[in-house]
C-alpha cells in the first residue's frame, strides 16, 4: 500500500470515527442514524477506501454499548456489504446505480445487526421484535445513505474521489 493510499484511509478512518462520536447517541442501538455510514458510498469510486471504512467501522465499534459483539457483527455486516459492492461494481460501471445499489445492500444486511442487538438484549426483546427492528434500523441506514448519494456525487465532481486515493 502506498503513502498515498495509507494515509487517505487513515483520515477516512478518522472522519468516520470523529463524526460517529459526535452522534453518539445516534450511533447505536436500535434507532440508529449513524451518519458516517454514507462514506461507505465511497466504495463505488475505489476499492481501495475499503480498509478505511472497515478501520473507522471497527475502531468506533470499540466503544459500542454492544461490547465485543459490535465488533463482529458490526464489522462484519461492513466487511459483507463493502464486497458485494464491490463485485457488483465489476458489472454495473454507473456510479449513480452503484451507488444505489450500495445502499439497498447496505440496508439489507441490516438484518446482522438486528441479529446482535437481539443477542445482546435477548431477554428484553420479544420473539416478535426481530422484523420490527430490523425494520427500524434498516429505514436508518436507508435514509442517512439515500440522502448520501447526492452529497457524494455533488463531491466527487469537485473532489475526484477515484483519484484521492
Amino acid at each position: 500500500m502506498n503513502t498515498r493510499t495509507l494515509v487517505a484511509n487513515g483520515l477516512l478512518a478518522a472522519l468516520y470515527i470523529a463524526v460517529s462520536f459526535m452522534i453518539q447517541p445516534l450511533a447505536y442501538g436500535p434507532v440508529q442514524l449513524r451518519i458516517p455510514e454514507m462514506l461507505n458510498l465511497l466504495i463505488v469510486y475505489n476499492n481501495k477506501y475499503f480498509y478505511g471504512i472497515v478501520i473507522g467501522v471497527f475502531i468506533t465499534n470499540l466503544f459500542s454499548p454492544n461490547g465485543v459483539l459490535d465488533l463482529f457483527f458490526g464489522v462484519g455486516q461492513s466487511i459483507i456489504a463493502l464486497a458485494l459492492t464491490m463485485l457488483i461494481g465489476l458489472f454495473i460501471k454507473n456510479k449513480l446505480q452503484l451507488m444505489t445499489v450500495n445502499t439497498l445492500i447496505f440496508t439489507a444486511t441490516m438484518v446482522i445487526i438486528a441479529w446482535e442487538i437481539v443477542l445482546v438484549n435477548m431477554h428484553n426483546v420479544a420473539n416478535d421484535a426481530f422484523m420490527p427492528l430490523w425494520g427500524i434500523l434498516a429505514a436508518g441506514e436507508f435514509i442517512v445513505m439515500a440522502i448520501g448519494i447526492p452529497i457524494m456525487y455533488a463531491l466527487d465532481k469537485r473532489l475526484h474521489f477515484k483519484d484521492l486515493i
